[in-house]
């Protein structure tokens, strides 16, 4: 067991000091919206004398021979704090086969890594799940077009809006989705008109109750942050979900989402790879995203958690890439860490907790994090606080 320190990445959507308090340390008066834990190499975490990225290039044992095989001398897994104040743009990330294409096309085609047409930054994909922190709001998949028709026609918004949103009833399913879904990227000046109607019709039910005050509450608040822009009537067609401290929500390749607000664990493939759809005014690429983007609907699955062993709750994915589990530490508790194959990565989020092996014992207060490498020592946790672990899903 190793010391790991994360690397604070700073987007304007992310609060002032809730990872600084996290961490201990002084907020300087720029939004911070990530800690990455991991060994990406746009950010990093430091070792005693290195980066994680440097160590395990340089001696792939750490990650361990099952690994090794199936992803190379790579950390496959990135683990993040993540703290947004408002919005997040709508995106999607594509699967495996899909990154792998993109950036083999946009190497060929020699996009620049930096610039900012280029969608591809790295071949992997980047499903991933987050476990809420602080209650957690969220968009997630698109809701059944049905009742986004009804919700609109309950909205009341106008005969603009009653063109544009014919086609979830006219050609219904996931075409009807995708027209809608590429009318809204495509629109120009007129778009101003109907995002206003919406926007007007909106304001007297946000505090309604039940799902047409939450489909008329989203609509306003991102709006606070993106005024008039046409992602609002894109996101009018996701389904809106908060999650408790402990809950979780897995996001899968091709699945539209995006964060509003809260706090939360997130582990990843060791991707940055992001298809922006919306509400941003970063490049949208309106035909990588229909070839990645998956229509279909659904209700999302808010995740509790499955406790495998006393303390110990796993969140599966069936993600090839990471496993998350959240330790909850009782006084006089002692809890088996779980020992997958591959590296790991502990993450203290409350209180103290000492991890202890036949060869290592550390003591961790909130916010400190360590590196496990593969084939360590059993170890236990004591003391009193919760601790998430990362791991390839590879079990």
């Amino acid at each position: 067991m190793q010391h790991l320190r994360g690397t604070l990445v700073h987007y304007p959507w992310g609060t002032f000091d809730t990872i600084h308090e996290l961490l201990g340390s002084q907020p300087d008066g720029r939004p911070v919206a990530e800690l990455w834990l991991g060994a990406h190499p746009l950010a990093p975490s430091t070792l005693v004398d290195t980066t994680l990225d440097v160590a395990v290039a340089q001696r792939p044992e750490l990650l361990g021979a099952p690994s090794v095989a199936e992803f190379g001398p790579n950390l496959p897994f990135l683990m993040k704090v993540l703290s947004a104040r408002h919005p997040l743009s709508l995106q999607a990330h594509p699967s495996r086969q899909q990154a792998r294409e993109g950036f083999a096309a946009e190497e060929a085609a020699g996009v620049p890594l930096t610039s900012p047409q280029r969608i591809y930054k790295d071949d992997w994909p980047k499903p991933e799940i987050l476990v809420a922190l602080t209650e957690f709001h969220a968009l997630c998949g698109f809701r059944d077009p049905d009742r986004t028709f009804a919700l609109f026609e309950a909205l009341g918004a106008g005969p603009l809006v009653d063109r544009l949103v014919a086609p979830l009833r006219g050609r219904g399913g996931e075409v009807g989705l995708q027209e809608f879904f590429l009318e809204v990227l495509s629109m120009k000046e007129r778009h101003v008109d109907v995002v206003d109607a919406v926007l007007a019709a909106a304001v007297p039910l946000r505090h309604e109750r039940g799902e047409l005050g939450a489909f008329a509450a989203t609509a306003l608040e991102l709006d606070d942050v993106f005024p008039r822009d046409p992602g609002i009537l894109a996101a009018l067609l996701m389904n809106r979900i908060t999650l408790a401290p402990g809950q979780g929500m897995y996001t899968d390749a091709g699945v539209m989402h995006a964060h509003l607000r809260g706090t939360g664990v997130e582990v990843m493939a060791s991707s940055d790879n992001v298809l922006r759809g919306g509400l941003t005014a970063k490049h949208v690429s309106v035909d990588e995203l229909v070839r990645v983007v998956d229509f279909g609907w659904g209700d999302p699955e808010v995740m509790d958690g499955v406790e495998t062993s006393p303390g110990v709750w796993d969140y599966p994915t069936h993600c090839h890439e990471f496993d998350v589990w959240r330790l909850e530490v009782a006084p006089g508790a002692s809890v088996a860490v779980p020992a997958p194959e591959g590296a790991r990565i502990a993450l203290v989020t409350q209180g103290t907790v000492t991890l202890a092996s036949s060869v290592h014992t550390l003591e961790l207060t909130r916010g400190a994090s360590v590196f496990i490498p593969a084939g360590s020592p059993a170890i236990t946790a004591t003391g009193s606080g919760q601790v998430f672990l990362s791991a390839p899903g590879l079990g």
